[in-house]
């Protein structure tokens, strides 16, 4: 993935604003095409896709398009927009609308549902007594009486969405439906007509209150298991609470979360939901960040700490400053990379949507030509009448509409849960294909900053040592000082006041303590000061050979001994390179530290390859000569630095807690700092990319084969209208399916 190619960061597109509509009354892919073809064919409008598991409509258009314009546009396709409001408050009630309206159409169909299979129950039982040949048949009347409520009522709603299809310039799955069943029921009530009262024979009633009542129950069950693959986004939005205790000299009031401003400071009680990104002000406790990092165990939080708007306190009250709300929060950043992986559309989707544009015209092309060739051929009007319908109503473009997104929103969700955050939607279909990994050192192998890993004392003991250099370094911002410091806050060592301090560029620091000069530094420091350093060469040799910065810490004239940091390498960092080497994916380490760190960090993580010092720039030259041999290569990164080169790679990974600007330029983020993540999200790509081509086989499968079939007379309508039914259900329940999925499973 390239960011300059993205079409919102490009140059030329700086002038348009993205508008996002929630689109009800679509069907199935049909209707969304129809929406899509309606936006896109509007002066103004740059760009327009259509997800029809999510309800959602993506528009970019010139200043000269607003909101109310694209809600006409839909309308006048047969459809109703509704604009998603900038506002987090009230984008959060029109979801909650939004959702409640889903359930209502749920509870409204199912009681349809259960109308239809009452009214359907006496026309399964005589289909059963024909298959057994016990010759029952119901009056005509009675079949009258009951296929009649069924075509007004249920069929109503397939004729109204045909009428909408139609009169929006498309042609969607309910005018197949209405035309195979308004077929099978008029020309029986024609024949009832005729017949007059008695036992009905040759009557197709059955077929069109029974492809109706199957059709109505796989739109049932579609619409419960779209709903699953939909649950992440909803739980994500879900976290955020809506009221906040703001303390004002020390006194805590309830207000709206809206009403903070960064600055304030709140209080968070035991079993709380933080409200806000801040810094703990004062109190000890922990948080539970599972379902926004989808780090299973508590993490400690003290004075200092950053915590993150939607986690949970644990046992003890905090005092939190402000520093983000509302839309500036982590977690809102993440429901906004969410809702655009879920909205975007994968390459291969868009080969499905030029099927989806004339499927339905060229089924019913191909009905009226069954119906021709049975009249031609055989001369049997019945026989030409069932199989035309049986081919209306076993065609289903929903499953080949819903295939892909279904599957690509139930996987980034699942990758959600478990803190890995699709930002690119072509990156999760290309991710599967990475033969390639290739990492950053700093802070992404390793934890980032330096820590005291070894003390050899020549004179005294270790811990005097230590409290000597922390209570000089205590002055000091430097990261190498900054590790000393908390190395002697964990052996709780009390530091001593030190005066007269002094930085020596490149070399380290002076100071005095006692009246005796105290120097950290280096070999050359030490020779400025006339100080012997002889003694430790041989353990300074020992240090370096092992990849560690050693520095002296002298009193006076003398020696006392060395101190060594390094930076340590993360504790997951080998359990991830080896996951990848199970998968045969190639692992490369690209480092700005001198060659002897690096291969002593290689070895001991077990890369593949490694490549240093590298600037950069010259880390983006290294990926392209990667890229050159053939290889599909994603960068993990975090720093400024790495910016560069997650661009250049075909996916950009980065970790969460790194720069903002690795964070935008990569299509995949980690949200914690745990290299293991790599392969789960390399792992989920794959089983996205799984259930979007079983999806795509049997939605092709049932078409391809149940089309001919219905065609040569092999398939009753009934029969036909499962089918149909059937396919849409297991597309979206197989995509479902991938709820399931776990970082750890392969």
């Amino acid at each position: 993935m390239v960011l300059a190619e993205a079409p919102l960061h490009s140059a030329e597109m700086l002038n348009l604003k993205p508008i996002v509509l929630d689109v009800r009354g679509m069907t199935c892919s049909g209707c969304a095409a129809s929406v899509e073809r309606a936006l896109n064919n509007a002066d103004g409008v740059r760009a327009a896709t259509v997800n029809l598991a999510l309800e959602r409509a993506d528009v970019t258009g010139t200043d000269g398009v607003t909101a109310d314009d694209l809600v006409a546009i839909v309308a006048k396709a047969g459809y109703e927009a509704i604009p998603r409001s900038a506002d987090a408050a009230l984008r959060r009630a029109q979801a909650e609308e939004a959702e409640a309206n889903r359930v209502g159409e749920e509870r409204r169909t199912r009681w349809l549902l259960i109308f239809a299979a009452l009214f359907s129950a006496p026309f399964l039982v005589q289909m059963v007594a024909m298959w057994l040949g016990l010759g029952w048949h119901m009056p005509v009347w009675a079949e009258v009486a009951l296929a009649l409520p069924v075509q007004i009522i249920v069929g109503g709603r397939f004729y109204a969405g045909a009428f909408k299809s139609l009169r929006g310039g498309g042609a969607n799955m309910d005018v197949l439906v209405a035309l195979g069943t308004s077929a099978a029921f008029f020309y029986s009530l024609y024949l009832a007509i005729s017949l007059g009262t008695g036992a009905a024979g040759g009557l197709y009633f059955e077929a069109a209150v029974v492809i109706l009542t199957l059709v109505l129950f796989g739109k049932y069950l579609e619409t419960r298991a779209k709903r699953g693959t939909t649950a992440a986004i909803r739980s994500l939005m879900a976290l955020r609470p809506d009221k906040a205790e703001k303390l004002v000299d020390g006194v805590a009031t309830e207000v709206a979360v809206e009403a903070l401003m960064p600055g304030d400071r709140v209080l968070v009680r035991p079993g709380g939901r933080v409200p806000v990104d801040g810094v703990v002000w004062t109190g000890d406790s922990d948080m539970d960040e599972a379902l926004l990092t989808g780090e299973s165990m508590p993490v400690a939080k003290h004075p200092g700490d950053k915590v993150t708007a939607g986690t949970i306190n644990g046992g003890g009250a905090l005092e939190i400053d402000v520093a983000a709300v509302g839309e500036d929060t982590t977690l809102s950043r993440i429901v906004r990379m969410v809702e655009q992986a879920q909205s975007g559309k994968a390459p291969i989707q868009r080969l499905v949507d030029k099927v989806s544009a004339i499927f339905v015209p060229v089924v019913i092309v191909l009905a009226v030509l069954t119906f021709a060739g049975w009249m031609v051929i055989v001369g049997d009007f019945e026989q030409a009448l069932v199989a035309a319908v049986s081919v209306l109503v076993i065609a289903c473009p929903c499953a080949l509409g819903l295939a892909t997104p279904t599957a690509l929103v139930a996987g980034t969700g699942a990758a959600a849960k478990a803190g890995i955050l699709v930002k690119d939607i072509e990156a999760l279909e290309i991710a599967h294909r990475v033969n390639t990994v290739v990492f950053d050192k700093t802070g992404t192998l390793t934890e980032g900053r330096p820590k005291v890993v070894d003390i050899v004392p020549l004179e005294g003991q270790a811990d005097d040592i230590l409290r000597l250099a922390a209570s000089v370094q205590s002055v000091s911002e430097h990261p190498l000082a900054h590790a000393m410091v908390e190395a002697a806050a964990e052996k709780q060592l009390v530091l001593e006041p030190s005066t007269q301090f002094k930085s020596h560029t490149g070399k380290g620091v002076t100071a005095t303590i006692d009246g005796q000069r105290i120097a950290i530094g280096n070999a050359a420091l030490m020779s400025e000061l006339d100080i012997d350093a002889s003694p430790a060469e041989a353990d300074l040799a020992n240090l370096q050979g092992q990849a560690k910065t050693a520095v002296h810490i002298a009193r006076d004239d003398q020696v006392l001994g060395l101190i060594a940091l390094a930076d340590p390498i993360r504790p997951d960092a080998r359990q991830a390179v080896a996951r990848l080497t199970e998968r045969g994916i190639t692992t490369v380490m690209l480092t700005g530290d001198a060659a002897q760190v690096a291969e002593q960090v290689s070895d001991e993580i077990g890369l593949s390859e490694w490549r240093g010092p590298l600037l950069p720039n010259q880390k983006s030259t290294a990926l392209k000569d990667l890229q050159g041999q053939g290889r599909i290569v994603a960068m993990v990164g975090d720093g400024v630095n790495d910016a560069p080169a997650l661009a250049t790679a075909d996916i950009g990974i980065a970790i969460g807690t790194g720069a903002d600007v690795a964070l935008e330029t990569a299509g995949i983020t980690l949200m914690r700092p745990n290299p293991g993540l790599v392969a789960a999200a390399l792992s989920v790509s794959s089983r996205t990319v799984a259930k979007i081509r079983q999806n795509l086989f049997w939605a092709f499968f049932y078409n391809v084969v149940g089309i001919p079939l219905a065609a040569l007379g092999f398939l009753s309508p009934a029969i036909a209208g499962a089918a149909m039914a059937f396919s849409s259900v297991s597309v979206v329940t197989n995509a479902a399916l991938l709820k399931r999925w776990r970082p750890k499973d392969d």
